[in-house]
């Protein structure tokens, strides 16, 4: 993941790789920028869509705090600092974004796969292992049973407020001082003046 230094700290660029449908990439060039929505994640993952409404829904809640969501934005865009971590699509192409760094959200792509099936994110793995073990013993075999219920409010409650751990690197990534390697971020759009390159 490259770092532009510009004059100040808003004008600091961030490399980020992202696959794209074909067809928004001309709308990207036609109107400038685009936003996700709520129908499309809807459309894209049917009967799935649930889970991952419930984690798109919580970054869109949180993500404010550290980027202003502009008007028109509903969810986020995902965007990587390696092209090896995207899962691209036949009808797809991969973006090289040269993102400004106040315009992003950069966290481990561990942590968010975490929250993508509504697990609790752990301070460590011995934290994690004893929260494991904690539901295990009230008999609840995964994380997203409590989620996706209104059985288990406290610890509902407990696994959401591990999610903020999500934001844990972030200052570090954004300054290229945290060790994380699998780089994942989080943007409200896709602007084409971003856009470096198009890789087929």
């Amino acid at each position: 993941m490259g770092v532009e230094k510009g004059m100040a700290g808003k004008s600091d660029k961030i490399r980020l790789y992202s696959a794209q449908n074909k067809k928004l990439v001309k709308i990207i060039r036609t109107e400038g920028s685009c936003f996700s929505r709520r129908e499309y994640i809807e459309r894209k993952y049917g009967e799935s869509a649930k889970v991952f409404l419930a984690a798109y829904s919580w970054l869109a809640g949180k993500a404010p705090e550290y980027v202003p969501k502009p008007e028109k934005a509903e969810l986020h865009y995902w965007a990587f600092a390696d092209k090896i971590d995207i899962e691209q699509s036949s009808d797809s192409v991969i973006l090289a974004l040269d993102i400004p760094a106040d315009e992003c959200i950069l966290f481990d792509l561990y942590d968010w796969n975490k929250i993508l099936k509504l697990q609790y994110i752990g301070e460590n793995d011995k934290d994690e292992k004893a929260f494991r073990e904690h539901i295990k013993n009230i008999g609840v075999k995964h994380d997203s049973d409590i989620m996706l219920t209104n059985f288990y409010p406290e610890i509902k409650r407990e696994i959401e407020n591990s999610w903020q751990r999500l934001f844990r690197h972030h200052e570090q990534l954004i300054k290229k001082e945290s060790p994380i390697k699998t780089v994942e971020g989080a943007i409200w759009q896709i602007k084409s003046e971003w856009i470096a390159d198009v890789i087929e």
